[in-house]
């Protein structure tokens, strides 16, 4: 039973989306406060959270997790926002996703795994302290 989507609700979707990944928190807010899911996703499992997370904007992050978005939702390749901004080494993002509850031991690899692998013991250390 398979339905086709709505065009204009794929156009939101498309539109949301892009707002994630410039990082503005505003607008993502507005939208999530009308209705949008906070945990909506795009075909390939990435949640709004992490599309900001990995370009950087924390402000964005912290919007949508104080709106109920879920800071250790993984995507379709098990990959969190947490371990996604360790590997781009966007601080303010780790310290916005930690303040929201991500766990770094969640996905694969997990945030610590990744710190591991690039060899950032301050973020290890940070982790260790949660």
């Amino acid at each position: 039973m398979s339905e086709t989507p709505d065009p204009e609700v794929i156009e939101l979707a498309s539109k949301v989306f892009d707002l994630a990944r410039t990082g503005d928190a505003d607008a993502l807010a507005a939208y999530v406060d009308a209705g949008v899911p906070a945990n909506l996703t795009n075909d390939k499992g990435d949640s709004l959270v992490m599309l900001a997370a990995y370009h950087g904007h924390s402000a964005a992050v912290s919007a949508l997790l104080e709106r109920g978005a879920d800071a250790d939702r993984a995507n379709d390749r098990g990959q969190t926002p947490l371990a996604g901004a360790v590997f781009k080494g966007e601080d303010a993002v780790i310290r916005a996703l930690l303040a929201g509850g991500a766990n770094p031991e969640s996905g694969t690899p997990s945030a610590v795994d990744t710190a591991r692998m690039f060899g950032k013991t301050e973020l290890l250390e940070l982790f260790g302290s949660r």
